[in-house]
């Protein structure tokens, strides 16, 4: 019969070593993200009108999409 342990699914511990370099893993990712996501931005800032049409979205929409959260039929006009 095999036994586990009930610690065995606990997260780590913030205080130890392990979760520390974790917390400041997850911390330096999230800032690289954010660099990334402002850099995408600001490039599509750039862009004229008619390459964003191109590619999908309208200027008011830039942020959103670089999100992820774009809903395709907010920029069309019927």
């Amino acid at each position: 019969m095999t036994m586990i342990s009930p610690v065995a699914g606990q997260p780590a511990s913030q205080s130890t070593p392990a979760g520390l370099a974790d917390l400041f893993g997850r911390w330096v990712h999230g800032i690289m993200v954010y660099w990334a996501r402002r850099e995408a931005i600001k490039t599509l800032r750039q862009m004229d009108d008619r390459a964003l049409r191109d590619i999908g979205i309208v200027r008011s929409q830039i942020e959103t999409a670089v999100h992820g959260v774009v809903d395709p039929t907010f920029g069309y006009v019927r």
